[in-house]
């Protein structure tokens, strides 16, 4: 999700305001057509996000903004520096400032404010995070960082729209330095632009499969987007007779738009080459925007001009204004309501565009060292107050106790990776391996499975180190730790999936090569592998398996076979094979949804107990299909359930304190207060 660039929103008479910033072809100062090519581009990501009906792939409006700002940006670095020779940086920089920063620090003070209010402790900490990140143009990269299993959904990530902001940020460093590089060459400024095009395009396209979030958040793969509006500019003053105007080319590049907006698939295959459709569009429309015909005509129309006036603090402030309000209420009412939130949004950023966005642009009373002294104020002032709201952990005490036990939960299961690392040769090359216990060369145990057992870490290590036992961690999310099975989730991408197969197939290898193991541990959601879906909250993800070895069955009856070949095969190196009987799932808790309803008043405290519980009974039927599969798994079964149920109902919360936060994954607590179940194995080949 990106800004609008304009740098040269025109007043009321329709005359620039800023020439400096002004489109880089002949004619007017002011290309009213791109405008309204802002308002298409805004729109789209705005309808995209409050889940208006045909706009499924209005997340490319992106990718509009970024050729726009290529092309307006790269037009004025490219004239500065053919006519002078140098680029007068701090001028430019300056007008960078003036453009984007007065709106950003209104809109992200606010945020910090409304959070304070109503944001649970991790949220409003990683809220602060996100500001912090945002005000030094690195938030692509913590949205990337933060892409893992265990991850919040994006609509809870109140700063996330702030990711394309940095991308644009970070091409206003890298584009001036690529210039000055090859100040002295024109021929080879013109080389080097193409060359990144070319490898950013082609590395873009071929990450998507192999790393899809560093493809879609990461300037490297998003850089010839941008260039792609370079190389225009250019052409555009250099060699304008190459274009030759038609209005088919102006239809044919809305044509693209639009169906870009309406067809490209959000998802695993994204960005890729679908976005060289959107790039495509927005490329022929800007190159034949001074063509007189009806596209431009619309286009340059009073409406859709003065949305794209207004589109950047529309990016800004829609986003906050859809995830706090869907944060604070759960869903919409319907689309009535969707409409109101959507005219908030137009209104905040008409306020934010006429009172702050213009009047710091207008002025000639504020000069630049002023602007760079307040920015700088402003700057420190967010990192500050960020700062103390990440240190206090999201400052807890703003709720009352009642909400404390599920508020606990919800960020109860960040853990220390730190000697986690991925060996660089050897059967175990390139995975993740998590050592636990004391330091040891040659681990006797491994622990081997998915998410669950990234949830058991803090407990296993603990109880491994009283033990005395050294072993090793194993664990990709979604990959049940069976031999021979193929798996497509409808939570994971292709590659991941395939990276799942290729793990369990390496791991297998290994196994065979380690002399001094004696004990492995299997542990995963049993009952989602054998079911094929999850549950509750989670119904919505499906998971199925197949194996070319073992044959067509019932996924439950794979799963079961799977699982007994799988031992029998690690058995038979003389190695004692335990299986970890999951907790039982619990269908409808999740302890971040159940603490915010409870402190916004859409929960009673006894509902929200209710919501964190399941009869034996029930949790039983769930598991059935996964308990057929441990007992004729000829594994030594580690049961769990006696630390969640008595005879008749199983809870998410044990003596006041959360043992979940989500359906299926407990926490630290329940971690660490459950780590006896490892005893029996850890204390057999104990030091």
């Amino acid at each position: 999700m990106a800004r609008a660039q304009q740098d040269t929103s025109p007043d009321t008479q329709d005359h620039d305001l800023d020439n400096t910033d002004a489109p880089v072809d002949s004619g007017s100062t002011h290309r009213a057509e791109i405008d309204g090519l802002r308002a298409i581009a805004v729109l789209a990501v705005v309808f995209y996000h409050f889940g208006v009906p045909g706009f499924g792939g209005g997340f490319v409006g992106v990718d509009i903004f970024f050729v726009i700002s290529g092309f307006l940006i790269g037009g004025i670095l490219w004239r500065e520096h053919q006519a002078t020779g140098r680029l007068a940086l701090g001028a430019f920089y300056m007008r960078r400032i003036r453009r984007l920063a007065p709106a950003y620090f209104v809109m992200a003070f606010a945020v910090l404010a409304v959070g304070s209010l109503i944001l649970l402790p991790s949220e409003f900490r990683e809220t602060g995070k996100g500001v912090i990140a945002a005000t030094v143009y690195l938030s692509n990269v913590l949205f990337f960082r933060q892409s893992g299993y265990f991850d919040g959904a994006a609509e809870d990530k109140v700063m996330l729209h702030t990711w394309s902001l940095s991308v644009e940020e970070q091409f206003y460093v890298f584009l001036p330095l690529l210039f000055l590089l090859f100040a002295r060459n024109r021929q080879a400024i013109l080389i080097a632009l193409a060359a990144c095009f070319a490898l950013s395009l082609l590395s873009s396209v071929t990450m998507t499969y192999r790393a899809h979030t560093a493809a879609f958040y990461l300037f490297p793969f998003r850089a010839w987007e941008l260039l792609a509006g370079v190389g225009l500019a250019i052409m555009t003053i250099e060699r304008p007779e190459l274009w030759r105007k038609h209005q088919a080319f102006s239809w044919a590049g809305l044509a693209l738009v639009l169906a870009s907006v309406v067809l490209v698939q959000a998802g695993s295959g994204f960005p890729g080459w679908q976005v060289i459709v959107p790039v495509l569009g927005t490329v022929l429309l800007i190159a034949n925007g001074q063509d007189d015909n009806w596209v431009n005509r619309g286009l340059s129309l009073r409406v859709p001009v003065l949305i794209g006036w207004i589109s950047y603090s529309l990016y800004l402030w829609h986003w906050p204004v859809f995830t706090l309000t869907k944060y604070l209420q759960g869903q919409y009412s319907g689309p009535a309501e969707t409409a109101l939130w959507i005219a908030i949004s137009f209104t905040l950023a008409t306020l934010s565009w006429r009172f702050v966005e213009q009047p710091v642009r207008q002025t000639r009373r504020l000069s630049n060292w002023a602007l760079l002294v307040g920015t700088a104020a402003a700057s420190l002032s967010a990192l500050m107050l960020s700062w103390a709201i990440y240190q206090t952990d999201g400052m807890p005490k703003r709720f009352d106790e009642q909400a404390q036990v599920h508020i606990a939960a919800t960020g109860d299961f960040i853990q220390d990776f730190s000697r986690c690392y991925r060996p660089e040769d050897g059967d175990l090359e390139g995975l993740e391996i998590c050592p636990i216990g004391p330091e040891d060369d040659s681990p006797t145990l491994i622990v081997w499975g998915d998410s669950h057992v990234r949830a058991y870490f803090e407990g296993l290590d603990q109880a491994a180190h009283e033990a005395k036992r050294s072993g090793l961690v194993i664990w990709r999310a979604g990959c049940a730790p069976l031999f021979d099975i193929e798996k497509e989730e409808s939570a994971a991408t292709q590659a991941q999936d395939a990276a799942c197969y290729a793990a369990n197939v390496q791991i297998r290898s290994a196994l065979q090569n380690m002399p001094k193991l004696r004990d492995v541990v299997l542990v995963g959601r049993w009952a989602y592998y054998a079911s094929g879906r999850g549950t509750g909250s989670d119904a919505h993800n499906t998971i199925r398996l197949r194996s070319d070895v073992l044959g067509p069955m019932t996924q439950d009856a794979l799963v079961a076979k799977a699982l007994a070949a799988t031992v029998d095969e690690i058995a038979l190196l003389d190695r004692d094979v335990f299986v970890l009987r999951q907790p039982p799932e619990i269908a409808g808790y999740d302890a971040g949804r159940v603490a915010r309803a409870l402190v916004h008043g859409r929960l009673t405290p006894q509902l929200a107990r209710r919501l964190g519980q399941i009869t034996v009974t029930n949790a039983t039927q769930r598991a059935a299909g996964a308990a057929v599969a441990l007992e004729q798994s000829g594994a030594q079964i580690l049961d769990t359930w006696q630390w969640f149920c008595d005879p008749f109902l199983c809870d998410a919360v044990q003596n006041g304190v959360g043992q979940y936060f989500d359906n299926n994954h407990v926490t630290n607590s329940a971690a660490r207060r459950m780590r006896e179940v490892f005893y029996p194995v850890l204390t057999r080949h104990a030091r």
